[in-house]
């Protein structure tokens, strides 16, 4: 979502230098109008296209982990389709939803604040466009098909001002200003859209002053620009008066007619747009060269040693304090894959279940870099990738007294929903003669009564096997631990 956004923004960015230093100034103000509201168009739609002629792999070189880190954490994670929370936002996106609702409720203002006025005002229908006279005031502005207009406008000669807003109503400009509030609130961190949305609406202005002007006399319409009139400051009506643009706007009366040899400037957006094609028509192509093999020599000179072997673990935040650093540490990665898990409802309706074998760096500054998945379908790998990019910033390992990065590997097992939970656990019993240990939330529980557990209750399922087992559990445990977590 991040690239999209990006690339959007890259793309308006381009669209309108192209316009401010070679169309502003030219007289062709409808085709203006179309280039503005089609180019902020294209820019959303060019990200998604991908042209088959224009398709390029290009190649992306990593280093690739060894095998034996694969399995170094064997500590299956277990989830299915129940644990699927319906509330999983980051703050990032807590941001850009709250930015969006709260543009959401300035322009819920700006609708109030134009119905009080037609409430407060005196209505006039005419057959094109319905006049509401505003007492007291010296508004000139139209929205829709409604001229609101003040009384003190009216008692000076007034036509031109009319015959202004009603291109305006003629031409529905009101629509191509609500288009742009609209994608304000959508994408109100992005200033490219106030840019857009200026230039439609500067552009409105020349459009119905150039029409009007055929009609009356250029220099007594001049005139009447100079005239100061109040104005309401809503981004999505045209104005009769704004100051920032009276004087663009007494140069485009004077300016004269461009020529139609100039037209061909438009042919401009023609290779910008097939460049931007070619741009997100290109693929990444990952390809893994064995001389960048990460083996156990190249880890110990870069500063990486894995998980099992580094003399201080990570630390994951609060864990700090633990008596059992790195089985806390465990404890917490099952309990955030737990609380972050969403599983892919596409993938669920194909029925797509299994393994996604996840591999992550934990850096030396304790970030989580160059995850690497092995999964059964990229919809789970997705999903696991998604869940890791939210692991937050942990205190790095050491080895010998220096920070190190550090790869941990750990195995997430999607599972569709069952009938019970047995049958969710059913993959280490299966392995194993005799019956592993139960434990739920730390406390040791029968085969019975692990059975009569309801899956909808279950946050997540932790497997033990192993040497693994055995360091936590003792002899006991040999043939393997399920440790269940209930929703809280």
């Amino acid at each position: 979502m991040i690239q999209y956004i990006l690339e959007c923004i890259a793309f308006q960015l381009l669209f309108l230098v192209i316009y401010d230093f070679f169309l502003k100034k030219e007289t062709f103000f409808q085709w203006n109008r179309v280039y503005l509201i089609g180019t902020f168009v294209l820019s959303l739609i060019l990200p998604w296209v991908k042209i088959e002629a224009f398709k390029q792999q290009v190649p992306q070189t990593f280093a690739r982990y060894p095998e034996y880190l694969w399995g170094l954490q064997n500590e299956a994670v277990v989830v299915d389709s129940n644990d699927a929370t319906w509330w999983n936002v980051t703050w990032q996106e807590g941001v850009l939803y709250g930015g969006m609702l709260l543009a959401l409720l300035l322009f819920g203002l700006k609708i109030r604040q134009l119905y009080l006025l037609r409430k407060s005002g005196e209505k006039v229908i005419y057959p094109l466009f319905t006049q509401i006279v505003i007492t007291n005031s010296n508004i000139a502005f139209s929205f829709f098909k409604s001229i609101f207009i003040g009384d003190k406008v009216l008692k000076m000669k007034h036509d031109t001002i009319i015959a202004h807003e009603l291109v305006h109503i003629k031409q529905r400009h009101t629509y191509d200003l609500l288009f742009f509030e609209l994608m304000r609130i959508v994408g109100w961190f992005n200033p490219l859209v106030y840019v857009y949305q200026n230039r439609i609406s500067e552009l409105h202005e020349f459009i119905a002053d150039a029409q009007v002007s055929k009609e009356h006399k250029t220099d007594h319409y001049e005139q009447l620009l100079a005239q100061v009139f109040q104005t309401e400051h809503i981004s999505f009506i045209n104005q009769f008066f704004t100051q920032s643009l009276i004087k663009k706007r007494i140069i485009m009366l004077q300016k004269s007619k461009s020529k139609k040899v100039w037209q061909l400037k438009y042919l401009l957006l023609v290779p910008m747009v097939l460049g931007m094609l070619l741009y997100t028509s290109c693929e990444v192509d990952p390809k893994s060269d064995s001389k960048e093999t990460i083996d156990s020599t190249s880890l110990k000179s870069s500063l990486e040693f894995s998980y099992a072997v580094v003399d201080e673990a990570p630390i994951f935040p609060g864990c700090e304090d633990a008596d059992d650093k790195r089985a806390c540490f465990n404890e917490k990665i099952q309990q955030h894959i737990g609380k972050h898990f969403n599983y892919p409802q596409e993938a669920q309706d194909a029925n797509i279940e299994g393994r996604v074998n996840v591999m992550f760096n934990i850096n030396s500054e304790g970030i989580i870099e160059n995850i690497k998945l092995r999964g059964p379908d990229k919809l789970l790998e997705d999903e696991v990738e998604r869940i890791i990019k939210r692991l937050p910033e942990m205190t790095p390992g050491k080895h010998k007294g220096k920070a190190v990065n550090v790869p941990f590997s750990i195995p997430v097992q999607f599972q569709l929903q069952e009938d019970n939970t047995a049958n969710m656990v059913s993959e280490i019993s299966d392995d194993a003669e005799m019956e592993p240990l139960y434990y739920v939330n730390d406390r040791k529980i029968t085969k019975l009564e692990m059975e009569a557990i309801d899956p909808n209750t279950i946050e997540s399922i932790f497997i033990l096997k192993d040497q693994k087992a055995i360091d936590k559990y003792g002899e006991e445990g040999r043939n393997g631990v399920v440790e269940i977590r209930i929703k809280k």
